[in-house]
């Protein structure tokens, strides 16, 4: 009877370590938050990105559950324009001086799956901290071909009002103030 009880509970024990959530370090190098504004109330729309960024997500599959914790360098911003990174760093825009970072904390709330399909959190830009949502368009973690390690990687998108944020640059010139995120990013296993 004893081995019985203990045969149970070794497979409970083995089953709930399977079951334990991962921390998934953010890899920086294949992970870009990138954005889209309107440049002249339509005339155009300009692209930016974000070069320099850390965070980690912690996933537990069986669960379907997680968290997601990002900061981005806002002197990072990279338009492919070097004068126009500029205007964009300095106090008439995201004053990265003032402000060097933007954040997004969040937690898992919709899943495809076991897939994570959306993230419910707050963004934090320009001293500002707001609700926002990320969608998660697609999620997948496997072993990767070269590293041989797992990883997993996603591709989030969500759309915001900057000037609820304070970043309000060409309102006067009828610039709209809808920003469109696109984020692809990937993490492995910390440790």
């Amino acid at each position: 009877m004893n081995r019985i009880v203990l045969a149970s509970m070794a497979a409970l024990l083995s089953a709930t370590a399977f079951a334990a959530p991962v921390t998934y370090i953010l890899d920086p190098t294949h992970t870009y938050p990138s954005f889209e504004a309107d440049h002249m109330g339509g005339l155009s729309v300009w692209r930016g990105k974000f070069t320099s960024n850390a965070g980690k997500v912690v996933y537990d599959k069986a669960a379907q559950s997680g968290s997601i914790d990002v900061t981005v360098d806002m002197s990072s911003v990279d338009f492919g324009m070097p004068k126009l990174n500029e205007h964009a760093k300095s106090a008439e825009i995201f004053d990265a001086a003032k402000f060097p970072t933007a954040t997004f904390s969040g937690k898992f709330t919709k899943f495809t799956g076991a897939a994570p399909a959306e993230a419910q959190g707050t963004l934090t830009l320009h001293g500002v901290t707001k609700p926002l949502t990320l969608t998660i368009n697609s999620f997948l973690c496997k072993q990767n071909p070269m590293s041989k390690k797992e990883v997993c990687g996603a591709d989030a998108s969500a759309t915001f009002n900057r000037s609820d944020f304070g970043v309000n640059f060409g309102d006067k010139y009828g610039f709209k103030q809808e920003v469109k995120l696109q984020i692809q990013v990937e993490g492995s296993p910390a440790g």
